[in-house]
């Protein structure tokens, strides 16, 4: 067994130390270390999860931007101007001076070609379009092409400023080059083969090369309508490992790393040659159980887990670099966010909600967690919590698909997740996610919804946040969000939020204007070196 060990502690620490001697990373040329496992396609309507955004994000452009620092701002993309009329109608003014990197002007068609295609397709971006009622059916009676504006109005009554906010995300709006893209179209696929290992965008960057995890190597767009980059490449280099990045950092052999592990941010921050950058992201940490759940049926049982979380030691030992206390379904700062409510692990008041439950000596259940951190940990901590008033929780870990997998079939107990909408920085972005659930049958198949998956339903808090969504005036709106938290909060949910995320990056010190975004959207063009 001691040879064995010595022989792993060998092996472990060869694996740090054996680095491949790499030079310091260019002066104009930006170099990333991530995890590219799930970078799966680059076609922008297919992508799913944070770094298939931010390379979509540097290729194609969407007709406005969301504001990486002020949630509340919103920029002008290939749509220089908008306007937003009394009656809801959304009119994009394109700008006349973009152009794609094949050299083809950028047009109204060519977006709105790339919208409908997502909805012919049934792609990831579909959902978004279709949760506020477009259909392929009713596309073109709703967004139509004027000269060099494009004009939008809701088939659903709806907040415009929320239709809005589609325009900037990168799945559900980027604009692809028609003309390019259809001299690849195989059996009227509308280019999706070539467009999931190839691009046509008019972004600040070009893709010249991706090898699945490996490496992605995007080049300047010389022509950018925004001006040129200061970097000329960008080469995102494949590292899951977070020791490998934290080495390469300090090495100055990477610029900037994602996803380290919170020892190495902590090592880290003591070291005056690199900077962490912590921002808030979108969705929480959570909590969830299945009201399928006979038990979980009970309120009084529910009462009793919202009072064995020890949400301020896992927020203080764990979550460091992963998140922040919050136990509300609203992201912090947007309108109709509020005070939390201040829930703190009570032993005492929990075994009192499971005796009035039926369930005085506890009872035995299944947790599910994602097997890396932060969620094994919390789950750990959780488990322990739940133990002191009798509670036996099985914790079983798996990939994210063997663990998310069961809750979008509706078949589990009790599960640590994250997620929960806030890409747009609208309280409907997670509405839509966590409290609305229009149709609770197994049938309706929603399991894009966190609260289909849990089976929670309650009519009254479904027509409170549409009634809220629908409202114009920006006062009684804000004060029904408002309401709309208080009444969720009396029904008590089958999903509390523990954490909202956060999400760390840490660069050089001598890399200039780098800002992640809360909605992932990171953009490498607004980067430089100080050298």
């Amino acid at each position: 067994m001691r040879n064995t060990l010595l022989a792993a502690l060998v092996a472990a620490t060869l694996s740090t130390t054996a680095l491949p001697a790499w030079a310091a990373t260019p002066d104009d040329q930006l170099v990333i270390g991530l995890s590219m496992a799930n970078i799966l396609t680059l076609d922008p309507a297919a992508i799913a999860g944070r770094e298939s955004t931010a390379i979509i994000t540097n290729v194609y452009d969407t007709p406005i931007q969301l504001d990486a620092v002020d949630v509340t701002q919103i920029n002008p993309g290939l749509a220089e101007s908008w306007d937003v009329s009394e009656d809801g109608t959304i009119t994009l003014n394109f700008r006349d001076d973009a152009v794609f990197a094949s050299g083809n002007p950028v047009t109204v068609e060519d977006a709105i070609w790339s919208w409908k295609r997502i909805l012919e397709l049934e792609l990831v971006g579909s959902a978004t379009w279709q949760a506020y009622g477009f259909t392929l059916d009713n596309f073109d009676e709703h967004v139509r092409a004027d000269g060099n504006t494009i004009s939008v109005t809701m088939p659903l009554e709806g907040d415009p400023q929320l239709i809005l906010y589609i325009f900037g995300k990168p799945s559900a709006s980027s604009v692809i080059d028609r003309q390019a893209a259809l001299e690849h179209e195989v059996d009227g696929d509308l280019a999706a083969g070539w467009l999931t290992t190839n691009t046509a965008g008019s972004g600040p960057f070009t893709l010249r090369n991706w090898t699945a995890n490996d490496t992605i190597i995007l080049e300047r767009f010389d022509d950018y309508w925004g001006g040129a980059p200061e970097m000329s490449r960008v080469l995102i280099r494949h590292m899951p490992e977070s020791q490998t990045k934290r080495l390469m950092l300090e090495r100055g052999d990477i610029d900037i790393g994602l996803a380290l592990s919170v020892p190495d941010i902590n090592a880290l921050n003591a070291n005056d040659d690199v900077v962490v950058q912590s921002v808030p992201s979108s969705g929480f940490y959570y909590l969830a159980v299945s009201m399928k759940d006979e038990k979980y049926q009970d309120q009084n049982v529910r009462l009793a887990l919202r009072h064995l979380i020890d949400y301020q030691g896992i927020n203080e030992t764990i979550m460091p670099n992963y998140g922040i206390l919050h136990q509300r379904p609203v992201t912090p700062g947007v309108m109709g966010s509020i005070d939390a409510p201040g829930y703190e692990l009570d032993v005492e008041l929990a075994e009192q909600y499971l005796a009035e439950a039926g369930y005085p000596d506890g009872f035995t259940t299944q947790l599910l967690a994602v097997n890396e951190p932060p969620f094994i940990d919390i789950a750990t901590a959780i488990q322990g919590t739940l133990a002191q008033a009798g509670i036996n929780a099985e914790i079983v870990t798996g990939t994210g698909n063997q663990v998310y997998g069961p809750m979008r079939e509706r078949d589990f107990e009790l599960i640590v997740g994250r997620g929960g909408g806030g890409q747009e920085p609208h309280p409907h972005s997670n509405m839509q996610s966590l409290v609305i659930n229009p149709d609770n049958s197994d049938d309706a198949g929603l399991s894009g919804l966190i609260g289909w998956r849990t089976s929670f339903y309650n009519e009254e808090l479904n027509d409170l946040a549409m009634q809220a969504l629908v409202e114009r005036d920006p006062e009684e709106q804000e004060r029904l969000y408002e309401e709309v938290q208080y009444l969720y909060e009396d029904l008590v949910p089958a999903i509390q939020p523990i954490s909202a995320v956060v999400d760390t990056v840490v660069f050089r010190s001598d890399i200039e204007g780098f800002q992640n975004h809360y909605g992932w959207t990171t953009r490498f063009d607004t980067v430089t070196k100080d050298r």
